[in-house]
């Protein structure tokens, strides 16, 4: 019988060791935030692998490090792999830190100069965590091409054709199929 890889545990204190030395070493670079901190957010296992963000004064990222050993399909640095979750599809680049060991990153923001404090930046991390998990946040197929909705032909139908002042006015073009006007 063989013996399952034991898991690997919440690597949130090996990312943010890590970007804190990155961080000291990058102190007073114009692409630093001085309002933020490092902090790696909300990491919870997913599909063998834990998901989680790291907040850096220069960048924000959704990662994925291994958490079982034997699910996990590593990349050559700087190589992308797409991953599938309810709001889309999105590329994630193989990465290697010394203290974190291989990661994959996904880039949320850089640089940070839009935030104005921590809290903020979490709560930003937080909600982007939430939201790959939401189908809502999925982006809306594009029709092929040469098909349209029925919907969007009857509205440039309706802005194509004829409008008296009246009803321009009185707005009844939206309520009504503008067969003939005038």
């Amino acid at each position: 019988m063989a013996i399952a890889a034991a898991l690997l545990p919440d690597p949130s204190p090996r990312f943010e060791a890590a970007f804190r030395v990155a961080a000291a070493r990058m102190t007073g670079l114009p692409i630093v935030n001085p309002a933020l901190a490092v902090e790696a957010v909300g990491f919870v296992p997913w599909e063998g692998c834990w998901l989680g963000v790291v907040v850096a004064p220069w960048f924000m990222n959704v990662v994925l490090a291994p958490q079982d050993p034997a699910a996990w399909q590593p990349l050559p640095v700087g190589e992308k792999r797409k991953y599938d979750f309810a709001a889309g599809t999105y590329d994630f680049i193989g990465a290697r830190d010394d203290i974190v060991g291989e990661y994959l990153a996904c880039s949320l923001f850089s640089p940070m100069e839009m935030f104005t404090d921590q809290p903020t930046a979490v709560l930003t991390a937080k909600l982007a965590l939430e939201a790959l998990f939401d189908a809502e946040h999925a982006p809306v197929p594009e029709p092929p091409p040469g098909e349209s909705t029925g919907r969007l032909e009857a509205i440039k139908e309706s802005i194509a054709a004829p409008m008296s002042k009246r009803e321009f006015l009185t707005a009844r073009f939206r309520d009504k199929p503008r067969e003939s006007r005038g």
